[in-house]
């Protein structure tokens, strides 16, 4: 039997900064508080098909540290990659794209965030590791919930 199917492949075609910005609206006097800031980390994962299996998956980090309602510094990376799939069936596409490519990025917005923070005369952010499977399952039964169906009855598209 002739095998003319190829075995499925996912590669990095380019890592880039699509996205980094900081502010730190009340400097330079912000800098002579001494308390330490409540610190937010919101995420945003975002995926563009550009055609014959290639995609851009952007991971959005935003760092927001605040003394009550004083902003002390924002920080936003928009860690992107083009990813390339070949052969890859239907139903394993969104998995990549939900879960491999934002843990192939995340170091990258990590240490993006970081060094942002650093050049801005505080001491570095730190992202701890993101455990994006759970994410996309989470999500996956908010809208099996939404839906009215079981969690394990949820197509992955």
């Amino acid at each position: 039997m002739e095998q003319n199917q190829q075995a499925p492949s996912f590669g990095i075609e380019k890592l880039y900064v699509k996205d980094l910005s900081i502010e730190v609206p009340h400097a330079p006097t912000i800098f002579l508080e001494r308390e330490a800031p409540q610190v937010d980390i919101q995420l945003n994962t975002q995926g563009t098909h550009l055609g014959d299996g290639v995609f851009d998956v952007v991971l959005t980090v935003t760092v927001t540290a605040k003394l009550g309602e004083k902003t002390v510094f924002l920080v936003e990376v928009g860690q992107a990659g083009i990813f390339r799939m070949v052969n890859v069936p239907e139903h394993e596409v969104e998995p990549l794209l939900a879960v491999a490519c934002p843990n192939i990025l995340q170091p990258y917005a990590r240490e993006a965030i970081s060094d942002a923070t650093v050049r801005a005369g505080f001491a570095p952010v730190l992202l701890q590791p993101i455990n994006f499977e759970a994410l996309y399952l989470a999500r996956l039964q908010e809208q099996a919930a939404a839906q009215g169906q079981q969690p394990h009855e949820v197509p992955i598209q």
